[in-house]
């Protein structure tokens, strides 16, 4: 045998290294930076777009333009000169300022609503919800002023009231305590879609309103459904 193969003792005080424990600890290395990477990989990956996701909520898909709503199953044509606002409270599905008319002390309002199927009540008990919150300065019906109509959109029923009087004050918990304001004008909409109403309520001053009730109009006329 060739002597240079031979295993030389080790020196007094030294342990001679084992060839084969190196090599099981470089292969338990490998071994544990394949998992982490491996890991930390999935993570990455279940987070970036494997994870389940939400359910989307109603009206929280991207809009097609600048110019255009997605509200659950429509998708209506915003008119220019409206702003929209983030909504005051979560029953609120969208909010838009209507800049007020010379001489008005406010904005008109738009706020859309949307409770699911068969909640927030009949079209017939909002529409007399809303012509409720109308007076009339000589103590006469806002019924029987109120003009309601009704007609088509998308296949879906829409009914329409419009009302002007005094807007009654205002005390719902959690909301603006506002007086009475006279002089105001409301027009709302109910949208039977195919998941239950949605509701469209204007309010404002009679001028601001008269301004934009064409376009309050062509908006709801615009809804498309998905």
């Amino acid at each position: 045998m060739d002597k240079s193969n031979r295993r030389r003792p080790a020196a007094p005080g030294m342990t001679r290294p084992d060839p084969g424990n190196g090599i099981v600890r470089a292969c338990w290395a490998g071994i544990g930076l394949c998992l982490l990477l491996s890991g930390c990989a999935g993570e990455s990956v279940s987070n970036a777009g494997n994870a389940p996701s939400a359910p989307p909520s109603v009206g929280s898909a991207a809009p097609a333009s600048d110019r255009q709503k997605v509200l659950g199953p429509f998708t209506l044509e915003v008119p220019s000169g409206w702003v929209e606002q983030t909504p005051r409270s979560r029953m609120r599905r969208a909010q838009f300022a209507l800049p007020r008319e010379s001489g008005d002390s406010e904005d008109g309002e738009l706020t859309v609503f949307y409770f699911g199927m068969g909640q927030g009540g009949s079209t017939d008990a909002n529409i007399s919800r809303w012509i409720g919150q109308v007076g009339q300065p000589d103590g006469s019906s806002s019924r029987d002023k109120a003009k309601i109509r009704q007609s088509q959109v998308s296949g879906f029923r829409m009914t329409e009231v419009d009302v002007s009087g005094t807007l009654k004050a205002s005390n719902m918990p959690g909301a603006p305590q506002r007086p009475a304001r006279s002089g105001y004008r409301l027009l709302g909409a109910v949208l039977e879609g195919p998941q239950g109403p949605w509701f469209f309520k204007l309010v404002g001053p009679e001028k601001t309103i008269s301004r934009w009730a064409d376009s309050f109009r062509q908006f709801i006329a615009s809804a498309k459904s998905q």
